[in-house]
């Protein structure tokens, strides 16, 4: 597969609504826009194309999943197509009698080349994350996809606080580690000092993952106020040092568009083997104890 190392990426920071259509038609236009900026793979936020309706228990949402490939799998395929981009989304999906959060990658030729199924489900009805009323964990593993612009791994939200996901991706040979998110204050929160503290846990627990790794970090979170959270926006997209490269405002949509090289990864890996010093064989207790 011929690829290129110098390669333009974007992030589709947005605010959703009821209205699964206008949140899907908004997404596309959004990707045309990415598109014409020059970026090569797009990254829209978690579940975009609804409202994040984790906040309650309530049946009705259950209406929402669909099939993969599926309605709006297809849209997404022949947007990718239409605009030679790699495109990853967060949908989601029904298969039989179980449902996922789900994110898909989509090449620049229209094939669905894969999908990846949320690992950690955070179940905090209190704080109005019910994830598990709605979800069944993951059964696909930590894929990556070989796309003509790299290798990109695929990570979804609660993912993002666990270490031994992103190396795992990392480990198969990802350049680029995706995060669709959506996350926010709950309340008054964003108005306190622990609503600061826990912004910048979240980027500083995901460019962690960009230095441990050596890989580029985008992540992609919507913004805007729904029922009890506000969502803090605050996109970014990270280098292998962890130096953000660009970040979105807290809540603004924007469509941020960011230059990576892809050798600097080899670059950086020579001067710090992270991923050749490591002692695989010293970490068996980790799967053998859970707490």
């Amino acid at each position: 597969m011929l690829k290129q190392n110098k390669i333009s990426v974007g992030l589709v920071q947005m605010t959703g609504e009821e209205n699964v259509d206008a949140n899907l038609n908004k997404a596309i236009s959004r990707i045309q826009e990415a598109a014409s900026k020059g970026a090569h793979i797009v990254c829209l936020q978690e579940l975009f194309s609804s409202l994040y309706f984790c906040q309650t228990n309530n049946q009705k949402y259950f209406s929402l999943a669909e099939n993969i490939p599926g309605p709006t799998t297809e849209k997404l395929a022949q947007c990718a197509k239409q605009n030679k981009v790699v495109l990853i989304a967060s949908l989601f999906e029904k298969e039989e009698t179980h449902y996922y959060n789900t994110a898909i990658v989509i090449d620049q030729e229209g094939k669905l080349l894969g999908k990846y199924r949320k690992m950690h489900i955070p179940d905090d009805l209190k704080n109005h994350y019910s994830e598990m009323y709605y979800f069944t964990p993951g059964d696909l593993g930590y894929p990556v996809f070989e796309t003509i612009y790299g290798k990109i791994g695929v990570l979804v939200c609660w993912d993002q606080w666990y270490p031994e996901a992103a190396r795992m991706l990392a480990v198969k040979g990802a350049q680029i580690i995706f995060y669709p998110t959506s996350i926010g204050w709950p309340g008054e929160e964003s108005k306190t000092s622990q609503g600061k503290i826990e912004f910048e846990a979240w980027v500083t627990i995901q460019r962690s993952h960009a230095i441990a790794n050596t890989v580029f970090v985008g992540v992609t979170n919507r913004c805007g106020k729904e029922n009890q959270i506000d969502f803090w926006g605050g996109s970014f997209f990270c280098g292998p040092f962890g130096k953000i490269l660009t970040q979105a405002s807290h809540d603004k949509e924007e469509t941020l568009i960011v230059n990576c090289d892809l050798d600097l990864i080899q670059e950086v890996q020579n001067d710090w083997p992270f991923l050749d010093c490591r002692r695989s064989d010293s970490f068996k207790p980790l799967t053998q104890t859970k707490t």
